[in-house]
């Protein structure tokens, strides 16, 4: 394990030992560090408002992932969606383009867009592009 990532997992184990006084130890070991983190954004936003309870049955019925998207739907009111994170090699040359594209396209679409979305109507109109040009079947 690399030193950060070391760093990281003791700063949530303090934010959750800081966040989390009221639910027992045995608890929290069996939902885990990583559900325990998701459940310190609801206890940080609600305050003394926290109902814990349902939180930690939800945290120890449902799957991670699950979990965490209850939490992100809780937290801002709105359905989520499950992501990935992509990474590739790319040349320093095709760098610049590869930024300017979804920059234009959220200029086109709304500054409101995430790049990802941008990123994905590029890849739409190139693909419907692509279609134009396949021969009749």
């Amino acid at each position: 394990m690399r030193r950060s990532e070391t760093s990281w997992e003791a700063y949530y184990l303090m934010a959750i030992h800081d966040h989390l006084p009221q639910i027992a130890k045995p608890e929290l070991r069996l939902m885990r560090w990583t559900k325990a983190r998701e459940l310190v954004k609801v206890a940080r936003t609600e305050g003394q408002r926290f109902n814990c309870a349902p939180w930690v049955h939800k945290a120890s019925s449902m799957p991670r992932e699950e979990f965490k998207q209850e939490v992100d739907r809780h937290l801002t009111g709105q359905e989520t969606e499950p992501h990935e994170i992509l990474y590739f090699k790319v040349y320093k040359s095709q760098l610049p383009i590869i930024e300017q594209a979804p920059e234009t396209a959220g200029l086109m679409l709304g500054s409101s867009k995430s790049r990802g979305y941008c990123l994905e109507m590029i890849c739409a109109d190139f693909l419907a592009g692509a279609r134009l040009g396949e021969p009749e079947q």
